[in-house]
């Protein structure tokens, strides 16, 4: 468990069920995990075994057919739309597989528009947005558009444009797919850093168990059902 050792975000017996012909199929088999604030938890498994649903679900993004979503605190499951979309936009950060980055804004740029867009000055978005820069290690790219950055200078924009509404969780998905082994373990070793220094709930998804030990806790997922998180060498207080 965290040192910070509060709820961030609790799934409680998440069932996900598809239409499928006549009949249906279960994504997720009553799953349950809890992460608290500054706890980093890898989530692995086979692919097709509900990994990326598990996050959906997390992320609030997929309703699930019966369980409870619990983010910071609030319970997600009931909320209307719009309440929803705020409790996404103010308490949920995502960093996806691919960074998605916009072609014709600047590293900075890619930062603040989110801010923007959640109604926030631009001067202290833009403030914000070279902070987390510095975070991430791109200080010196903020002026960069995407074509000019390597991938994994990509994906740390990407981790700081997560981080731009001081999220409580952040779900990570397969972060370092397209990347080779040295930028790959930066990345995590990244991720490593910012779930310590903002205390967040990090969650990612992997197929890469090299660098499970980074994390606090191993849980793993097959067929939709997932097994209790294991502590790593990490989560028992080596790291």
């Amino acid at each position: 468990m965290s040192a910070l050792n509060s709820p961030a975000l609790f799934l409680t017996n998440i069932t996900l069920e598809y239409p499928d012909g006549d009949g249906t199929v279960t994504a997720l088999d009553r799953a349950t995990l809890n992460v608290d604030a500054g706890e980093f938890v890898s989530l692995v498994g086979p692919s097709g075994s509900g990994k990326s649903s598990l996050l959906a679900v997390a992320a609030t993004l997929v309703k699930p057919t019966s369980g409870i979503v619990t983010i910071d605190g609030e319970d997600a499951t009931g909320l209307a739309d719009k309440a929803l979309t705020t409790l996404r936009r103010d308490k949920v950060g995502i960093i996806f597989q691919q960074p998605n980055l916009l072609a014709s804004l600047t590293a900075a740029e890619q930062l603040i528009i989110g801010d923007h867009l959640r109604g926030k000055p631009l001067r202290a978005a833009a403030v914000r947005a070279g902070e987390l820069l510095e975070v991430v290690g791109l200080a010196d790219s903020a002026r960069k558009r995407p074509h000019q950055l390597s991938g994994g200078q990509r994906q740390r924009v990407n981790i700081a444009r997560a981080l731009m509404g001081s999220p409580s969780v952040l779900l990570v998905d397969e972060p370092t797919a397209a990347l080779d082994h040295e930028r790959s373990e930066s990345i995590v070793r990244l991720l490593r850093r910012v779930t310590d220094e903002f205390g967040v709930a990090t969650v990612m998804v992997t197929h890469d168990t090299e660098f499970v030990p980074l994390t606090d806790a191993v849980a793993t997922m097959r067929d939709g059902v997932l097994a209790a998180a294991v502590p790593t060498v990490a989560g028992v207080g080596a790291r």
